[in-house]
């Protein structure tokens, strides 16, 4: 009788392993964008290590940084960039990649342009993405130095601001080039633009593919959590991958994606590009 009860309870006891993480996503702000937007990837990944997580929204990148640093969070999923800086703040983990497809940066210039290659741009002004941006900015600015030009000495000036701003610029002369997230600005800004043919933009220069977005995993969270996590998310990658991509909207951007294990010498390059822009520290973050 008391062997039947105690097997009986032992049933409602909770699973050793289904504890509950917090997570975050730097770029989406407020528990309802959150919900719409990685709803169906915290379901799925829920499924996939039994593990349970709530939402933790976050305001700014520093706030994500601040609260993985007070194990108010556990997760976060974020760009190159962003990791780069927390892990030097919070010596937060790599835990997986986010692997987007043709994920690089380019130089573009009108095709009626006397620019050929991207030394022609010294003394001229080129139009970037938000600073601290990593395929917008970091990536085009190290793009020009990999081409022996000085971005922060050489240019006639850098114009940051939004990309179909900076296509509308280019159009009209008003820069000579801009540095841009290839795939997005295709799908964006020259894809939607009637007004001219396809071909009447050139590109100049284009990066190798850039480092994964990661999800990273507090300094706090132990060693045994991280490896459950990384192997389930590898053996269900397909579903989770679908989960991210059936939000649609800025998750449009991870169309074609996989899922890959990550070290974090992955991210040298980046830190590369930090220096190339005057800030080798990379301690904190540049721009919004």
């Amino acid at each position: 009788m008391i062997a039947g009860l105690l097997a009986t309870a032992t049933l409602f006891l909770p699973r050793a392993e289904a504890q509950t993480l917090k997570l975050a996503v730097t770029d989406v702000e407020g528990l309802e964008r959150l919900q719409t937007d990685w709803g169906p990837f915290r379901d799925r990944l829920q499924q996939a290590t039994g593990f349970t997580f709530d939402f933790f929204p976050v305001s700014s990148r520093t706030a994500a940084a601040e609260a993985l640093r007070a194990r108010r969070v556990d997760l976060v999923i974020t760009g190159p960039a962003e990791y780069v800086v927390i892990n030097k703040m919070t010596n937060a983990t790599a835990l997986i990649g986010l692997s987007r497809p043709d994920y690089f940066c380019a130089l573009v210039v009108r095709a009626d342009s006397p620019v050929i290659r991207p030394a022609d741009l010294r003394g001229k002004k080129v139009a970037m993405d938000d600073i601290g941006s990593t395929s917008g900015h970091l990536c085009p600015s190290q793009l020009l130095a990999d081409y022996g030009v000085d971005p922060q000495k050489e240019l006639g000036g850098i114009a940051h601001t939004s990309r179909n701003v900076a296509h509308e610029a280019l159009k009209r002369g008003d820069v000579a080039a801009i540095g841009v997230n290839y795939n997005s600005w295709i799908n964006s800004a020259r894809s939607k633009d009637r007004s001219v043919p396809a071909g009447y933009f050139r590109v100049i220069a284009r990066s190798g593919d850039l480092p994964n977005d990661v999800l990273l995993a507090g300094a706090h969270v132990d060693a045994k959590t991280i490896a459950r996590l990384r192997e389930a998310m590898i053996e269900n990658k397909q579903a989770i991958a679908e989960a991210i991509v059936s939000a649609g909207g800025e998750n449009e951007k991870y169309r074609g994606l996989d899922l890959v294990a990550i070290e974090d010498a992955a991210y040298n390059r980046v830190r590369q590009m930090y220096a190339t822009i005057g800030r080798p520290q990379f301690s904190e973050f540049v721009g919004k």
